[in-house]
């Protein structure tokens, strides 16, 4: 930041400039975008940070769309505007269907015509030249009615396509978790500072660590979740008995900041199966799918999949554990997410009922997850409530 402070540039290109920052780090940041005098180009999905610029430009789905205004801002107006597509998306149905219903219409009467005339044909009711005349009369304003019909239903079908383009289709986590029966006084969790000092984690509080980088937040979850080297629980922790490991691992879920404790070996169902071994594979696919990984996502190599994939199915393996996890332990959840699988992450937590512990410095999303308290970790490893 100081480098770019320094140079004076006429425009400057912030690439996901908060990630991995801490809480003091990220105030310099802002700081220097508040202040910055020439063009400034931010690229972000840090809605904190996003709040400090003038314009907004989204890029989706091979378009830009650019907004006066921060991103909040924009969000209220895509809002309104998502409400209007859908409305004209349900005017264009209902035009169709009425059109529909004309072109069915017009078929059958068009059909009674056509036998009344075979009829009066047998019935040599007119002379044939009469009938002649008649029946190329009829195919002649038969046709035409029938390519009307056919024309009209057409330009409404045309116009439900346009309109559903205008309506966004994003997928939402929606999961109905089972529940981790954590009472209020339950104690699921001890964290212990550097002086000696406890903090006991009881009953589903949800609660955040804070502090600068470097002082210790990841090293003091691995200690109380036992984490193994490939990074998730499992390993006994310094001191800890079996038994007692034993019991931390049963009731602890551990989210790192690196998603590479999965196996990229095995497949997507596999993986998760490896959390819920008795859960039948026929509904842990259906339980995948409210988590947005379906069809022949859910048959793949872990290796193959996306930074956005590989996030819910890691999200999934641990909110799916069979018996379920009492206490979810995550560290710094949101870096490298764009806007949509943070949401999808508070979605998931949104439902989950069992305690929280998560280290993070993003202040919107921790305020989005419902804190119940929050403590800050200082330089030297003594833990303050925030």
């Amino acid at each position: 930041m100081t480098g770019i402070r320094l140079r004076a540039a006429d425009v400057a290109l912030l690439d996901e400039p908060t990630n991995n920052l801490d809480g003091s780090a990220r105030e310099r940041l802002h700081e220097l975008v508040r202040t910055w005098r020439g063009a400034l180009v931010v690229v972000s999905h840090d809605r904190e940070l996003l709040e400090l610029v003038d314009t907004t430009a989204e890029l989706r789905t091979g378009g830009l769309t650019t907004f006066g205004g921060t991103y909040a801002q924009y969000e209220e107006w895509l809002a309104v505007q998502q409400e209007a597509a859908r409305s004209a998306l349900r005017d264009a149905e209902q035009t169709l269907r009425r059109e529909k219903r004309q072109r069915i219409e017009t078929q059958e009467r068009i059909a009674h015509s056509e036998r009344q005339g075979r009829k009066d044909a047998a019935d040599r009711k007119y002379v044939k030249a009469v009938i002649n005349d008649r029946r190329n009369a009829a195919q002649k304003s038969q046709g035409a009615r029938r390519g009307a019909a056919v024309e009209a239903e057409s330009r409404a079908r045309d116009a439900v396509a346009a309109a559903e383009r205008a309506v966004r289709d994003d997928d939402r986590i929606a999961v109905d978790l089972p529940d981790p029966d954590v009472p209020a006084g339950r104690r699921l969790a001890v964290l212990r500072g550097s002086d000696g000092r406890e903090t006991v984690l009881a009953g589903p509080e949800r609660v955040a660590l804070t502090g600068p980088n470097g002082v210790g937040k990841t090293t003091l979850l691995e200690q109380l979740v036992g984490a193994s080297s490939r990074g998730w629980a499992g390993a006994r922790p310094d001191g800890a008995s079996r038994a007692t490991a034993r019991r931390l691992t049963e009731r602890v879920g551990y989210l790192p900041q690196r998603l590479d404790g999965l196996d990229d070996a095995a497949t997507v169902l596999d993986e998760v199966r490896r959390r819920a071994p008795h859960v039948v594979p026929g509904e842990l696919r259906n339980r995948l799918a409210r988590f947005l990984v379906r069809g022949d996502q859910v048959d793949r190599p872990v290796r193959t999949l996306s930074g956005g994939e590989r996030f819910r199915v890691a999200l999934a393996s641990l909110l799916l554990a069979d018996p379920p996890a009492q206490l979810l332990v995550l560290d710094e959840p949101t870096n490298n997410l764009d806007l949509a699988s943070t949401d999808q992450l508070v979605q998931a937590l949104a439902s989950y009922r069992g305690g929280l512990l998560v280290v993070s410095h993003d202040r919107a999303f921790l305020e989005r997850v419902g804190l119940t308290a929050e403590l800050a970790m200082r330089a030297d490893g003594t833990l303050t409530a925030a």
